[in-house]
């Protein structure tokens, strides 16, 4: 539980402290002043602390409005909701309509919808292990959640966001025990979906092309993997010096969101993007602890799928940065700039927190009865010994009498 906070601490610490570096020249450009991100971003900070400590409070062992079944498909039904209103009024970006504005702050229902599934999931699977539904029921339940999330999320466009919701799933199926002929089915038929998925559109079948060879059109479908390239080769490894940064003079862009860890590796070197990685690493193995912890089965589903999410997109983000893998749109958990991507991350980590109050109240109260338990035989076994001592007198007084008499 600690190591998870500390962590978390750590991440949202520096990606502060990373965003106004990468964003300090493009927000004097656009803005006139170079802490106009990092002051949003400060903002978000607030909700998204609000957000764990909410969360962090949730009883999900409990009945009525707050249940984990009630609780879960709240979340989920709200979300669909706001991916329903995405393509009537929402706004676009970059040639992509994914944002809903509420007064002056823009909010992102596909990062929700994201712990809208996995939380169903979770439900699904806990009630399938317990028998309370039988394999084909959970099948058509898990599909009929997941194909009008992805649909709709696919219409925005947003493969990244995508992968993202159906990797997450996948983990959580196999951490909840699912048979691996089902997942190897499911894993291949995800993968030939995602391949005709990019040979449908074009601009994927771009940030493919220059995935493989990015120095064939250098100056568009491989421009932005070959500044992050720049980037690291500048850092070397302890990095050029914080704030020194040269590729968020308008060179790479979108330097303090989705390419936010190139920057750090330019400023801070491989050292600096080893912190990061060894941090996630940390964040991976607090959240895997508190999952195998937890007695109940929900509870441990839910802190598992949540940890493999949020590591998930990490490495995501990283791969595609370093040049691993195609581009994909994922933000840096806790590190990269944004609103919904921020609070939705801390929510998170407040319900994984939550399991880990659930467990460390189990233990108390178990060791609470074992030690009233012991208490009571304690006292048993003085009464026996107090009634016991009289009879015990009496009969040996008895025959020490007798031997008088006689």
């Amino acid at each position: 539980m600690y190591v998870l906070l500390a962590t978390t601490i750590v991440l949202l610490m520096g990606g502060l402290l990373m965003i106004y570096s990468a964003s300090s020249v493009s927000a004097y450009v656009k803005e006139g002043n170079s802490y106009f991100y990092l002051i949003k971003q400060l903002r978000f900070v607030v909700l998204g602390v609000l957000a764990l400590f909410v969360a962090s409070r949730w009883n999900f062992r409990g009945r009525g409005l707050l249940s984990a079944e009630i609780g879960a498909w709240a979340v989920y039904a709200a979300s669909l909701v706001g991916l329903v209103l995405v393509p009537i009024i929402g706004i676009s970006s970059g040639g992509a309509q994914r944002w809903l504005l509420f007064g002056t702050t823009t909010i992102q229902p596909s990062e929700y919808a994201k712990l809208g599934c996995l939380l169903v999931t979770a439900v699904l699977l806990a009630a399938y292990n317990k028998r309370k539904i039988d394999g084909k029921q959970f099948l058509i339940r898990l599909l009929g959640m997941l194909v009008p999330v992805v649909a709709l999320v696919m219409l925005q466009p947003d493969m990244g966001t995508t992968m993202s919701i159906l990797i997450s799933v996948f983990l959580l199926l196999w951490l909840g025990g699912i048979d691996w002929r089902v997942l190897a089915g499911t894993g291949i038929g995800g993968i030939g979906l995602a391949v005709l998925m990019i040979f449908v559109e074009g601009y994927r079948m771009d940030r493919l092309t220059g995935f493989m060879d990015p120095w064939a059109d250098p100056l568009d479908k491989g421009y932005q993997i070959i500044q992050a390239t720049y980037a690291f080769g500048s850092g070397g490894l302890t990095g050029v010096g914080l704030g020194l940064s040269r590729q968020k003079f308008a060179y790479l862009p979108a330097a303090h969101t989705d390419f936010i860890f190139a920057i750090i590796g330019e400023e801070a070197g491989l050292l600096g993007t080893l912190v990061v990685v060894l941090a996630f690493v940390a964040f991976a193995y607090a959240g895997t602890r508190i999952a195998l912890d937890c007695k109940d089965p929900f509870g441990r589903l839910m802190a598992g799928g949540l940890t493999a999410m949020i590591a998930t997109q990490a490495v995501m983000n990283m791969a595609a940065v370093t040049g691993l893998m195609p581009v994909t749109g994922i933000p840096l958990p806790l590190v990269s700039y944004g609103g919904s991507s921020l609070t939705f991350t801390m929510g998170c980590i407040g319900l994984i927190l939550a399991v880990a109050r659930h467990s460390r109240v189990a233990a108390r109260a178990k060791i609470r009865d074992v030690s009233e338990s012991k208490g009571n035989v304690r006292a048993s076994t003085s009464e026996r010994r107090r009634d016991s001592g009289p009879h015990l007198s009496g009969v040996d007084g008895g025959r020490t009498a007798s031997r008088r008499r006689a």
